[in-house]
């Protein structure tokens, strides 16, 4: 009896030693799996429901903004691989309707938003990230170098439809602008045109680099495109103002001598998420900024 007694009592040890043993591994592995609700203090921002960690951010509306949050985008996603963000043009027109719609998660506008849009879309957050020049262009062979305000308004009138009645050769004015979704387009035909109609013959084009393409292609044709889209294919000309001329460039639009600016904007339909706004922040910093000037842009300082 006695050796039953210890058999029973050794296996009643063992046992017991084994659900220890069970007890004790259970707690040490939940101790170890971390907490999903705690987010590091320098931990990149999750979006909700982003499947796999990825962190997608659609961004539309102006193609003058549009070369500025390429080049953010691809510098964020750099350094930020949980990020894909998907840049698209259209106008800013698109841009402003297309986040108030919730169709973008950040839209992109070179002109301000009308009244009748805030009140469509009344959770509107606008964030100013740059200033921009409007510059008039022509073919390269043409000879005019400068226009004034009211020479360039009669011309997209109608009024002036020859060179040669503007100090240059005897050609044929083919008239270039903007499609009516362009922000640019809107600036121009409120600080230039004020308001005037524009000539009915005038080529309608959806984006800064078609009108650059037009004016490159054709000898007798006038466009406007955003400063930062000048380069040597084509002739920006001087505006007469006041005995003067002023350029279309940085310097002279952050002195706020050139006639001709605005600001640029991106905007979010109510505040931005964790996401967004680390994006935009990105932008409005110093990395930003830079990268606004290196596009052709005026950075805010």
């Amino acid at each position: 009896m006695k050796t039953r007694s210890r058999t029973i009592l050794t296996v009643g040890a063992i046992a017991l030693l084994l659900v220890l043993l069970v007890v004790s591994t259970g707690c040490t592995q939940q101790q170890a799996v971390p907490s999903t609700t705690a987010t590091p203090t320098h931990a990149t921002p999750q979006m909700t429901g982003a499947p796999g960690g990825i962190q997608k951010i659609r961004v539309s509306g102006s193609t003058t903004v549009l070369p500025i949050a390429q080049k953010a985008a691809e510098a964020f996603m750099d350094a930020h691989a949980s990020f894909d963000i998907q840049v698209t043009g259209g106008g800013s027109s698109v841009g402003i309707t297309s986040v108030g719609e919730d169709t973008s998660d950040i839209g992109m506008s070179s002109r301000d938003v009308k009244s009748s849009e805030l009140t469509k879309y009344p959770g509107l957050k606008v964030f100013t990230i740059a200033s921009d020049g409007i510059a008039v262009i022509v073919n390269p062979r043409n000879t005019v170098s400068a226009l004034s305000l009211e020479e360039i308004k009669s011309i997209y009138k109608g009024e002036i439809t020859n060179w040669n009645q503007v100090g240059g050769p005897d050609m044929t004015i083919v008239v270039v602008g903007r499609d009516s979704a362009s922000g640019t387009r809107e600036y121009f035909f409120e600080a230039v045109m004020n308001k005037e109609d524009f000539a009915p013959g005038m080529l309608e084009k959806n984006s800064n680099g078609a009108v650059k393409q037009t004016i490159q292609q054709t000898p007798g044709a006038i466009g406007y495109v955003s400063i930062g889209y000048l380069d040597s294919e084509v002739k920006a000309l001087d505006i007469r103002k006041d005995g003067t001329t002023v350029s279309p460039t940085i310097e002279n639009v952050m002195a706020k001598t050139y006639p001709v600016s605005r600001a640029l904007y991106m905007m979010t339909n109510g505040e931005p998420s964790a996401a967004e706004k680390a994006f935009i922040d990105f932008i409005l910093g110093p990395v930003g900024q830079q990268l606004v000037k290196e596009e052709g842009f005026v950075p805010l300082q």
